[in-house]
């Protein structure tokens, strides 16, 4: 029998041009709730249609379609039951992927993706074909699409929360700032790690009112709370330490230094730089590490226009912002915490 790794190569360039097929389907079953139906049990199409107001037949080829990736798996009888990669689909686990998937296989990130030709060309990013300034500000105009995004990266945090704070030691700080910490997912989580340690969310205002609750909701508003504000215009003071989570990757080096600037002016000479994110392996091969972080890459160029970035350009970047990179600390999530101090 053929193994995958004996596929001939233009079968293997055939499957690669129809990724679009999955994920597209993926997005249709996240959207339809498919998973959340399933939960009680194996349905058939002819129930799973009925609760999601959906064509039988056609809802069935397309179940059918995520069987063959390990999504669902479909029974003698014809019903379709959840597999360990779709309980994660559904919205009430608490390891949740259902927003991810809405998120990075919807029409915004799909759209973009269209215009791919277009950021090869001019090295800009799909939303300034369309003459948008900030896809942030964009977005934040549909306050579904917003909340969904800020629970896809609460999802990501909460996976890399527990990771970051047994690979780096927060115990040395008093007060932790995560700029652009969303609904404060990460910063909760350290705070749960180091009960001593203080902490501020800041991010866009309408962000802000979001991280408050959650705070709230996690028993933490008496050491933490949440500030609204623009990072290009100016961070808060009040931290030691100052943390970025995957922020820094969605701008251009300019806006990049802009952010981290404000940073260096809001912590003083004595302060700390964290950002947390991947860096960018020296040299790319097939590895799945090497292919999330080029994947990465090139979405940051289509979305946002920012990049992910190496060792030797963290380093450049730093220098540019009046900082000196002091040390990378790796964890088992595939994110670096890029320590830096004021020059």
């Amino acid at each position: 029998m053929t193994t995958e790794t004996q596929l001939p190569p233009q079968f293997v360039l055939y499957q690669i041009g129809t990724g679009h097929y999955f994920s597209r389907a993926l997005a249709v079953a996240a959207k339809l709730g498919i998973a959340d139906h399933l939960a009680g049990g194996p349905r058939s199409a002819e129930e799973l249609a009925a609760k999601t107001e959906t064509h039988a037949p056609a809802l069935r080829r397309v179940l059918r379609l995520l069987v063959t990736v390990g999504v669902f798996a479909e029974n003698q009888d014809g019903t379709f039951a959840l597999t360990p990669i779709s309980e994660c689909l559904r919205s009430d686990v608490a390891q949740s992927a259902r927003a991810s998937v809405l998120l990075f296989s919807g029409a915004r990130t799909q759209d973009a993706w269209k215009e791919l030709e277009y950021c090869v060309r001019t090295g800009e990013p799909a939303y300034r074909k369309h003459g948008i300034a900030d896809p942030f500000v964009e977005m934040a105009k549909d306050p579904a699409e917003a909340a969904n995004f800020d629970a896809a990266m609460a999802g990501f945090t909460r996976m890399a929360a527990a990771a970051v704070a047994r690979e780096y030691d927060f115990s040395r700080f008093e007060t932790l700032m995560d700029v652009g910490g969303g609904n404060g997912a990460l910063l909760i989580g350290i705070l749960k790690a180091h009960e001593r340690l203080r902490g501020i969310v800041f991010d866009q205002p309408h962000v802000a009112e979001r991280a408050e609750k959650e705070i709230a909701g996690h028993g933490l508003a008496d050491r933490c709370r949440a500030v609204g504000g623009d990072f290009f215009d100016d961070v808060p003071s009040g931290a030691d330490a100052y943390l970025l989570k995957h922020v820094i990757h969605d701008w251009d080096d300019e806006r990049a230094v802009a952010i981290l600037r404000n940073c260096g002016r809001a912590m003083g000479s004595k302060g700390t730089l964290l950002i947390l994110e991947g860096v960018y392996p020296p040299r790319i091969d097939a590895s799945p590490e090497c292919r999330g972080a080029a994947a990465n890459d090139v979405n940051m160029l289509v979305n946002t226009g920012g990049r992910q970035r190496s060792e030797a350009e963290f380093h450049a970047l730093y220098q540019a912002a009046g900082f000196r990179l002091t040390r990378i600390v790796p964890t088992p999530v595939r994110i670096c915490v890029i320590e830096g101090s004021p020059v």
